[in-house]
């Protein structure tokens, strides 16, 4: 059984090829999204190693991040520098003044390399010999004061900075405009990988990043024989108690570990839905290859079962088919996948998130896991195939070449299909879009969606007969051929509807996902700009920086502007509820905010007064004159207290949740004393590159800050959902690839099983061009029957899981993108008809007197 299996594969090779090349392909996003991972996961580690190479152990402070600088790095001084360099197995000591700077390219673009934690600032320490070992300068000097800094080489570069220019950085607060005076090499990996270096001289990088006099950290390296855990408990009796602590550098290590398996399992997410929607999608098309060839074997097998093979045989005969099937996926995908791992990074690597570059790791388990998917999901998907042909009796495949299957199979189908499609159809009306995306309500809408798929690929042979037939309407007008071609289709439901499947599924994904995308891409975009009267916004690009107070006077006295009126960003805790509070002033919000006050007015807001949007009253059974316990701050602030309700209004994005009045917001924002957002209303309200490059310079043009009009807000939320469609369109194209090989490898078949048939409509006297027509129609009619099916399922699943948005999102509709849908349609249909191609031409040429004799027989 074993040389059958391999004479049939290589029989059939060309078959398979197209199973081969589907599985392949997932086979290649598995292959790719592990070895990008062991990759990065190695490439982060190797980085971390380096980074601490030389630090034994690393003494930081104990206070709170909130406590203030002066006392939160008070025990972190000279002093202790030089007590710990005392201290025995200490080899040297290295005091450190770091944190976060954003940097302003020479043309006043904002650098906004790997994020917050991609922007750099350093002190320059130098050592006896004068020189600082951790940042060693290649041109220039060390900077001296605060109106001097040093960048690192390639950050010069790709800001267009050369020694003597103006530098524009900040910190938190007003701009700084110090003078490139060196250039520095760092081996610090965060910085080679894209990151930005900014240099200052120990007393400004202390006033900056600690305070003045102190450090934010020490490093030590060990002498020769000392251990890290024995030198940290020598340093740890030094240092004073409650006040500062010290950590191993293998300790540090494997902290940054455990981040490193996080990010790097959130990098897989997106490959391994590739992979899904590839196997997915892949395996009908096993399936419907294995159930072809072992309808033309039937003869082949019952003679096996005639002279003694058994029904176990037989299945492990195809089975094994399958494997070997599997085996060639895996191998072709494994190197593919090598590619697919090459080209991830510049994929995933932005702005935001700094990928470290390495060598790729390929280990035992990714090579087993290709294998495993390779070969599992070929074997699972030929598993039915091979159980049919095992129970097909000899003499009845002796009798025939293939049996319709029986009205009892058919009718239990049918029910259990109907079954499934009515279960989905209900868990998806059942939900109602005003609860709000909870966990809960999305996980039901995503059950019921799949259960609702599941529903039509069990019930596509009922549906095909119908939905053929109204299609065959509008092939009859193509003659005869039209009609043979619907006739085609018919033949065998069960074909027809394993063929369409591959294309029903992906197309029911891009369809759910384009609309998704369509009606929320619009809700942000209304979102963005609702609510909102003002002009012009000027903001924190995080919460880890703020608009100062000079910054805000400014502005306020910028020509053609109106008001100012600045806005302090928290959040308010009121029972097990946290929510976004905007703190603003009672006489100038109404000039900056479209606010629809439901009772009560903003005017009335002070201390201890706040107005609450619809839903919050909603959620806490409040209306205006209530009091309500709550606390305003981070992390609940200090304690509740009693805030009395001035005010309903209707939802508003801008205002966010609650209206507080600024001065109490502030008392407890994300940073005390300071404001977020300041909103701009213009003398006569338009807008210009004039009066935005006055704005800017009334912040001085500080890289930590933004100024964005209504526009601009509108197109940033319009480049998120551009980024969404790339990987829409992303899972079309290989949904589309393999339900094109499904169809050419279907179409190929069923040419080969009507090779008589064809060649009697030849001697008939039916010209090749209307044979390559009956193909092409008949490819055609499946992909229509696959593309409804499709948009059916995705537009009811996209209605209902979109849906649950409109709770989060006012602004929320169902808006189908009908262009991007139509062209979804015309794509399908296209692929149907290119997959034609090749068998449409070989069915062309057969030759009309050699069918005639196979039809009459061998004499």
């Amino acid at each position: 059984m074993l040389r059958t299996a391999l004479r049939n594969v290589l029989a059939h090779k060309a078959r398979l090829a197209m199973t081969v090349l589907a599985v392949c392909l997932g086979v290649a996003f598995v292959t790719g999204s592990l070895v990008f991972a062991d990759s990065t996961t190695a490439a982060y580690r190797a980085a971390m190693s380096r980074n601490y190479a030389d630090i034994a152990v690393s003494v930081t402070p104990l206070s709170p991040p909130g406590t203030p600088a002066a006392r939160q790095y008070g025990a972190l001084d000279d002093a202790l520098v030089h007590e710990l360099s005392a201290v025995p197995g200490v080899a040297s000591v290295r005091p450190v003044a770091d944190g976060s700077v954003t940097l302003a390219a020479k043309d006043g673009t904002p650098m906004r390399a790997g994020g917050m934690t991609g922007r750099f600032g350093a002190a320059y320490v130098p050592g006896p010999d004068g020189r600082d070992s951790r940042y060693p300068l290649t041109a220039g000097r060390a900077p001296r004061d605060s109106g001097e800094v040093a960048l690192d080489r390639s950050t010069a570069a790709t800001a267009g900075y050369s020694l003597g220019d103006t530098v524009v950085l900040a910190q938190d607060g007003p701009v700084l405009t110090p003078r490139l005076v060196g250039l520095v090499s760092t081996g610090d990996s965060r910085v080679n990988a894209g990151g930005t270096l900014a240099v200052f001289d120990k007393a400004t990088a202390q006033k900056l990043f600690a305070a003045p006099g102190h450090y934010n950290g020490i490093d030590l390296a060990a002498a020769p024989g000392t251990s890290q855990s024995r030198l940290a408990d020598r340093v740890t009796a030094v240092l004073p108690a409650g006040r500062a602590e010290a950590t191993t550098g293998a300790a540090q290590a494997a902290q940054q570990s455990v981040l490193v398996d996080t990010k790097t399992h959130a990098y897989q997410r997106l490959p391994l839905l590739f992979a899904a929607v590839s196997l997915f999608i892949g395996t009908f098309l096993v399936a419907n290859t294995f159930t072809m060839l072992v309808a033309r074997r039937s003869r082949e097998i019952a003679l096996l079962r005639a002279i003694g093979a058994t029904r176990r045989q037989v299945v492990r005969s195809v089975l094994t088919e399958a494997a070997l099937t599997g085996c060639a996926a895996s191998v072709l995908g494994f190197p593919l996948g090598l590619g697919v791992a090459t080209a991830l990074p510049g994929v995933l690597d932005t702005s935001d998130d700094l990928l470290p570059g390495g060598p790729l790791v390929v280990g035992p388990a990714t090579v087993l896991a290709a294998l495993a998917v390779g070969v599992g999901v070929t074997v699972l998907a030929a598993w039915l195939p091979a159980r049919r042909a095992a129970r097909i009796a000899p003499v009845e495949a002796m009798r025939t070449a293939g049996q319709p299957p029986s009205a009892t199979a058919s009718r239990i189908r049918g029910i259990a299909g109907l079954a499934l499609t009515a279960l989905g159809a209900g868990l998806l009306f059942s939900l109602s879009g005003a609860a709000g995306a909870t966990d809960g309500s999305l996980r039901t809408a995503l059950l019921g969606a799949g259960v609702l798929m599941a529903g039509l690929i069990v019930s596509a042979p009922l549906l095909a007969g119908p939905v053929i037939r109204l299609l065959g309407r509008l092939t009859a007008r193509f003659g005869v051929e039209g009609g043979l071609a619907r006739d085609n289709a018919l033949r065998d439901p069960r074909r027809t509807a394993a063929t369409a499947t591959a294309l029903m599924i992906s197309t029911a994904l891009v369809c759910a996902l384009a609309v998704v995308d369509e009606s929320t891409g619009r809700a942000l975009d209304a979102q963005a700009a609702a609510g909102l009267s003002a002009d012009y916004v000027i903001g924190a690009r995080d919460t880890t920086t703020a608009v100062d107070a000079a910054a805000v006077r400014r502005l306020a006295h910028v020509p053609g502007v109106r008001t100012a009126s600045a806005v302090a960003d928290s959040t308010i805790t009121a029972g097990s509820h946290v929510k976004t509070v905007s703190g603003v002033d009672p006489g100038t919000v109404g000039d900056v905010m479209k606010l629809r006050f439901l009772s009560g007015s903003a005017r009335t807001l002070g201390p201890g007064r706040i107005a609450v949007s619809r839903g919050f009253a909603r959620d806490h059974h409040v209306t205006t004159g209530d009091r309500i316990e709550a606390s305003i701050g981070p992390g609940g602030g200090d304690r509740d207290r009693p805030y009395t309700v001035v005010g309903v209004y209707q939802d508003n994005p801008t205002a966010q949740d609650v209206l507080g009045y600024r001065a109490e917001v502030q008392a407890h924002g994300y940073l005390r004393d300071s404001v977020q957002r300041v909103l701009v209303r213009t003398t006569d309200g338009t807008v210009s590159a004039r009066l935005e490059q006055r704005l800017r310079a009334a912040v001085s043009d500080s890289p930590l800050l933004e100024v964005q009009d209504r526009a601009q807000l509108v197109r940033e939320q319009a480049g998120v959902a551009g980024d969404f469609m790339t990987m829409v369109f992303g899972l079309l194209a290989v949904g589309v690839l393999i339900s094109a090989l499904g169809m050419v490898n279907t179409l190929a078949l069923s040419v080969a099983e009507r090779t008589r048939e064809i060649g009697v409509l030849r001697a008939l006297g039916m010209h090749r061009s209307g044979v390559r027509r009956m193909i092409l129609l008949e490819a055609v009619c499946v992909a229509a029957f696959g593309t409804l099916l499709g948009l059916a399922c995705g537009l009811c699943g996209a209605w209902k899981v979109g849906g649950l948005a409109g709770g989060a999102i006012p602004q929320y509709s169902f808006s189908p993108p009908w262009p991007t849908l139509a062209l979804v349609v015309l794509l399908s249909l296209a692929v149907g008809a290119a997959a034609a191609t090749l068998p449409a031409r070989r069915a062309a040429a057969l030759s009309p007197l050699r069918a005639v004799a196979a039809a009459q027989g061998p004499r």
